[in-house]
């Protein structure tokens, strides 16, 4: 399915429900957009509560936090069916900690009846409680895969933040989901003046030592900083997404081939992706049909990231 064919061009029929600076930087320059080509990949908040509430997270999550309200299996099933439709390759689910959220299990059994799923955790105490009920998800006609948090090859320095004995217990849940027979990844924080061969050799080290493959696939991210965080990098103008950026790295983009599905104010939205729903902006419509046909503009501070880095959430090929 092609969505989009003219990459570089501005949103033009969404004019009037878009702030201007949508559109237009402080410099009255045109602002760069991502045009979706595809929906290979749905994402879905599970809600921003969580059992821990580290400092550095990007989401704001802590113990009964609701600025993301919990989704509910009723609330995420017609918008699984739909993305189906639209012929969707992948589920995945973020949060908060979605372990938290009491239908997780049921969303996931729903989902992996159709196309693999991806969750990210913590894997702290909420997922460990739930290790039985995930054995029948081993049975389902596609593969679940878990991507564990384990923010750096020192456990000293992933506990400062996640609270003590944090680091132990998610690898031991990582090493259990693989026996068990999931999949399983890690996300990392990139280590700016590391060489990043040093990283991957400790993490291997590490890997190793707990019974794991050594070459598990990891994911490392820059800094997002937290909901509402004034940060001002560089705008991405048009004129950058065509210089700096080919068609080909353009739809790289997550925003490219992936939406969110996010609950606020009582009802489910679907956003431009996973690192924008601290911007009521990004809120593309109510289906999903609909949210893929908005242009999505750089204008959020972690578009940047993406545009410098090609930081992605997803582990979509």
């Amino acid at each position: 399915m092609n969505i989009g064919s003219d990459e570089l061009a501005p949103v033009r029929g969404d004019r009037t429900r878009r702030p201007r600076s949508w559109h237009r930087t402080q410099d009255n320059e045109s602002r760069g957009f991502i045009h979706s080509h595809t929906l290979d990949e749905l994402w879905f908040h599970t809600g921003t509560a969580c059992n821990l509430s580290c400092p550095f997270c990007l989401e704001g999550s802590k113990p009964g936090d609701n600025r993301v309200q919990m989704l509910r299996f009723d609330e995420a099933v017609p918008f699984v069916d739909e993305a189906i439709g639209l012929g969707v390759k992948q589920f995945s689910f973020t949060g908060g900690e979605p372990f938290v959220n009491k239908d997780i299990v049921r969303i996931l059994d729903y989902a992996l009846l159709h196309k693999p799923c991806l969750v990210l955790t913590n894997a702290t105490e909420p997922l460990i409680k739930r290790l039985n009920q995930m054995e029948s998800l081993l049975d389902r006609p596609n593969p679940l895969t878990f991507r564990v948090s384990l923010d750096y090859p020192d456990p000293a320095r992933h506990d400062a933040s996640r609270g003590e004995g944090m680091f132990a217990c998610a690898l031991e849940a990582l090493r259990k989901l693989h026996v068990m027979g999931f999949r399983v990844s890690v996300a990392s924080q990139f280590m700016p003046g590391t060489e990043a061969d040093v990283v991957s050799e400790r993490f291997a080290g590490i890997f190793r030592a707990a019974g794991l493959p050594d070459d598990l696939p990891r994911i490392e991210f820059p800094e997002f900083h937290p909901p509402g965080a004034q940060v001002n990098p560089p705008a991405i103008t048009e004129h950058c997404m065509a210089h700096f950026h080919t068609e080909e790295t353009r739809r790289a983009f997550m925003c490219a081939y992936s939406r969110m599905v996010a609950k606020s104010n009582g009802r489910p939205s679907v956003y431009a992706c996973t690192l924008v729903d601290d911007d009521p902006d990004y809120i593309l419509g109510e289906t999903l049909a609909e949210a893929i046909q908005v242009p999505v503009s750089m204008k959020h501070h972690r578009c940047y990231s993406c545009f410098k880095y090609g930081a992605s959430c997803s582990e979509r090929k």
